[in-house]
């Protein structure tokens, strides 16, 4: 992680900032660049994420250890038993032909453990797409968004919402701000710290479980309910 980082004075992280904005608005699918304005935006952010997890025990084993959502240290859910956290998770990944390696680095933090910080909350991102049920199509990614700015208060998870509501086309703006917005919002306050959570000692564990006791409400179908 140190070797990708560059340090950058305040005018070089508004430019990088402002440029990585532009850029992204123009071209959503630039990860790397909305990697690089959460980056330059969100340090305050990252440092309270950070004391959050020192004052968690579990936290603090993150931070320890700094496990790797890579394919070299996550392959054990593909082996675990059906209905576990694991298993949804490789589901999930593999229904869609997604690599966990494929997050693009940290490069714009100021330390060694606040560039962890970012990187973990970068990797945990599909983690939480199947704690929250939630697809991978635009309105999927923009409810997520909600539920990391309720986590995390990163100014690019809001920005990000303005981005991919303006994105909605009349029939998705209404369901996304009718049922997407309230339940992630709801959502989003009622879990527990997730920032703190160790996922990859849960894969063993059942999927409604560790809903539960993380306090997660899966989004409801909007067919079937409203929020």
């Amino acid at each position: 992680m140190q070797g990708a980082r560059v340090n950058l004075k305040g005018w070089q992280q508004a430019a990088v900032a402002f440029g990585s904005a532009f850029g992204a608005l123009l071209d959503p699918r630039r990860a790397d660049l909305i990697a690089a304005l959460g980056e330059t935006t969100g340090k305050p952010a990252f440092q309270r994420v950070l004391q959050r997890m020192r004052n968690s025990a579990e936290g603090r084993d993150v931070l320890l250890e700094r496990p790797r959502v890579i394919s070299t240290q996550v392959s054990h859910a593909w082996d675990m038993p059906q209905n576990t956290f694991g298993a949804a998770y490789a589901q999930f990944m593999g229904s869609r032909n997604f690599s966990p390696d494929d997050r693009p680095p940290v490069r714009f933090m100021d330390t060694d453990e606040l560039a962890y910080v970012a990187t973990r909350a970068r990797e945990v991102h599909d983690f939480w797409h199947v704690l929250f049920g939630l697809p991978t199509n635009l309105i999927g990614e923009t409810a997520l968004k909600v539920i990391e700015f309720e986590q995390m208060f990163l100014p690019m998870c809001m920005l990000s919402v303005v981005g991919g509501s303006a994105r909605f086309n009349e029939k998705q703006r209404t369901l996304f701000f009718q049922h997407y917005f309230p339940w992630a919002t709801k959502a989003g306050l009622k879990s527990t710290d997730l920032m703190s959570v160790y996922y990859e000692k849960h894969f063993h564990e059942d999927l409604e479980e560790v809903r539960k006791k993380w306090g997660i409400i899966p989004c409801p179908d909007p067919k079937k309910s409203s929020v």
